[in-house]
């Protein structure tokens, strides 16, 4: 099986923040799984300052061939964050019917 599935990570503000994209994903077929964890604690430098925030983290099983023209912009259109992270990891290798599962659930 070709090497076009991908593990998505975005970080969120909240919950509900996460549970608003999990469902524009899920409802537009650009995901076909999408866990929300439970709090996290992020570190890192905007605009010159060293931040603390607590945030949720969503990993997202989907297809590299729909990230760049509809998966991100999705995501864009209802993320809070100037500047989100949406960051797209290979999946080098799975269970065949786990990622023909992904395939089917997600659009073409």
């Amino acid at each position: 099986m070709e090497n076009s599935f991908i593990v998505v990570l975005i970080t969120v503000p909240s919950e509900e923040v996460g549970k608003q994209i999990a469902n524009v994903l899920l409802e537009n077929r650009l995901a076909a799984c999408v866990n929300i964890t439970d709090s996290i604690q992020s570190l890192y430098i905007w605009q010159g300052h060293v931040i603390q925030d607590q945030e949720r983290l969503l990993i997202i099983k989907t297809r590299s061939d729909i990230f760049e023209d509809k998966f991100v912009p999705a995501v864009r259109s209802v993320h809070p964050y100037d500047v989100p992270e949406i960051i797209g990891l290979p999946i080098m290798m799975g269970s065949n019917d786990y990622l023909d599962w992904i395939k089917g659930e997600t659009t073409s």
